[in-house]
């Protein structure tokens, strides 16, 4: 197959496999499953900017949906990225093995399919981490631009790439968290400052929302390391859930597959294909002649250290769930700020997910490899006639390929179209948009029932966030209180718990207005707690009202808690730096790339051309 082609045809692959597995949410209507919430048009509040009153924990996405959906739809800017992310963690996975073992075409399409075809991605699709997704996708990319840097730091077009695959990870801090760490541990010496200082500039919004809002600074309820620790899935434990890929905290929030002694078989088939290549991964030795040994030198560095990141990925994670590191968890979270990061320590497991991709890779190609060998043995002679019997016997790669791609597919049978049709849109009543028109004046929105997770008849059965502070213009309060197996962990919101509890035990429109709260809306469709608000409802305005929605207006004068203009600017510039680091290495990196295509075409002109 032609170069040109080789190259296309995984990424082809990958986006087919991205829509197998997204496809039902392509169809009009918006996500909204768990903590993922799509609406059609946000507004770009201080909580959007990460300055309101719970920690940061959605910038820059809140910002950049904000920014974004008064001109596109934002719920197709959401399926756009997720598809996106998706797609290209499997395309990433692709160039890497090619990069750093220079597989043919078949094995490359194994990475794909390991990238994408996992229990990391149904896991967290489910709960409805679809930023997470762009960090996760990221990896391999960093990876690779990682060890190009290895090999020559000069190179403009490789400082670009990783700014912008570093701001790409940034959508969410989780993800910054991931890139970063993969960037650094494979950056050399003389890269190594010029990484930390892109991946500081790509974490901007996130680290300015803390600095500036001082909620992400304060302790975590400790309780939230027991809550989100990684779970054990059925005949696995917590070591074997994690080495497989799941072992995520909600139960609730798998495929199905993984709730069965199914969950055994996928891991068994999945680990099986890694570690067929475990050796080839790590061996000194490149397959590739044409390969330079400064280059095949740093492919294996790369290797070894990608492979060694795994391990610690699976390993400190199902540490972090016995007891004594629970109890070392609880002292993080409750003694250092915004250590609250690392409490959903599966997330982590992420980092696996290159070395993986590599191994299946090698996998597929030594056992090729080997069937040619066990097939020649005895037949082949020393002659030349008999090398090119020997090879014309020998297997095609392509057909070990299709063995794994076929298991890797079987270790996780309901991955697809939507996870098993649980990743659906939804379609928002007409409530909605009447009651964003409304809120026309300054103050802040509380919302009952209490608490920030809605149970709506038209989003499924699965509890969701509550749409309401992405879809009305005005603040939202929300506290940042996670239920979690029937438990609460505490969140950071101290003046939206004030309100809330003020609502519930029937307080006076007069303390709402000196909290900042201008607006109340009651969500008519959804269970919780309502407590006594109906006390503190009689003395407000209503302005609008149907089935669905009611909404208050707080009469009397409302003390401003907004952010100031300073702050707001200081946030704002954040983003810009990293929107910029976005679009400028996206747009030098595919002019870059370009350039080098249309180098190697000139220079394969000039050889083939007479003297």
């Amino acid at each position: 197959m032609r170069r040109g082609w080789a190259g296309v045809v995984p990424a082809v692959y990958s986006f087919v496999l991205a829509l197998i597995v997204v496809g039902p949410l392509l169809g009009r209507g918006y996500l909204l499953l768990r903590d993922a919430v799509s609406t059609p048009r946000s507004y770009l509040t201080d909580s959007a900017l990460g300055l309101g009153d719970a920690a940061p924990r959605a910038v820059p996405q809140d910002a950049l949906i904000a920014v974004l959906s008064p001109i596109i739809d934002g719920g197709v800017l959401v399926k756009v990225i997720l598809v996106g992310a998706v797609w290209l963690a499997g395309w990433g996975a692709a160039v890497l093995v090619r990069e750093m073992l220079g597989v043919s075409l078949g094995p490359q399409l194994v990475a794909a399919t390991v990238g994408i075809w996992n229990p990391y991605v149904g896991e967290r699709l489910l709960q409805g981490h679809w930023s997470l997704l762009t960090g996760y996708a990221a990896l391999p990319w960093i990876a690779v631009v990682a060890n190009r840097l290895r090999l020559d730091s000069r190179s403009w077009a490789s400082w670009a790439m990783l700014a912008g695959w570093l701001a790409a990870a940034g959508l969410t801090p989780t993800g910054s968290l991931l890139a970063g760490c993969v960037a650094l541990v494979l950056a050399s010496r003389r890269s190594v400052l010029g990484t930390a200082a892109f991946w500081i500039a790509a974490s901007a919004p996130w680290l300015a929302a803390t600095v500036l809002s001082g909620a992400g600074a304060e302790p975590s309820d400790p309780a939230g390391v027991a809550a989100f620790a990684a779970r054990a899935e059925p005949w696995l434990g917590t070591l074997g859930s994690l080495a497989g890929l799941g072992g995520i905290w909600n139960g609730t929030a798998v495929p199905d597959s993984r709730t069965t002694p199914f969950a055994l078989l996928g891991t068994v088939l999945l680990l099986a294909l890694v570690a067929t290549g475990v050796r080839t991964a790590v061996s000194r030795t490149s397959p590739d002649v044409s390969r330079m040994p400064s280059a095949d030198a740093a492919a294996t560095r790369t290797r070894r250290i990608l492979l060694g990141l795994a391990v610690i990925a699976v390993l400190l994670p199902a540490l972090g769930a016995t007891g004594w590191g629970l109890s070392v968890g609880e002292f993080l979270v409750s003694k250092a700020p915004g250590a609250g990061l690392l409490r959903d320590t599966q997330k982590y497991v992420a980092l696996t997910m290159p070395a993986y991709a590599l191994c299946a890779a090698a996998g597929c190609r030594a056992l090729a490899g080997w069937f040619a060998s066990v097939q020649s043995r005895g037949s082949a002679s020393k002659t030349q006639d008999g090398v090119a019997r020997a090879r014309a016997g020998m297997p095609r790669t392509g057909a070990v390929a299709a063995l794994f791609i076929v298991l890797t597919a079987l270790s996780l049978p309901d991955l697809a179209w939507g996870v098993g049709g649980a990743l659906r849109p939804v379609h928002y009543p007409a409530s909605w948009g009447r009651v964003a028109a409304a809120v026309n004046e300054p103050g802040d929105v509380a919302v009952l029932p209490g608490g920030m997770f809605r149970k709506f008849r038209y989003s499924g059965s699965a509890p969701v966030l509550d749409p309401a502070p992405r879809m009305l213009p005005n603040d939202v309060l929300q506290t940042g209180e996670l239920p979690v197996h029937g438990a609460v962990v505490a969140g950071e919101g101290v003046r939206a718990t004030r309100v809330e509890q003020l609502l519930l035990h029937g307080g006076s429109a007069g303390e709402l207005g000196r909290l900042g709260v201008g607006w109340v809306l009651v969500e008519r469709d959804t269970p919780g707690p309502v407590g006594d608000s109906k006390t503190t409802l009689e003395q407000l305005d209503s302005v609008y009202a149907d089935d669905h929605l009611q909404l208050y207006r707080v009469p009397g004068p409302i003390t401003e808690h907004a952010a100031s203009s300073g702050v707001r600017r200081a946030a704002g510039a954040a983003h810009l730096l990293w929107a910029g680091l976005l679009c400028a290495g996206t747009a030098i990196s595919l002019w870059g790339s370009r350039w080098r295509i249309r180098s190697r075409s000139r220079t394969r002109s000039q050889s083939r051309s007479p003297e």
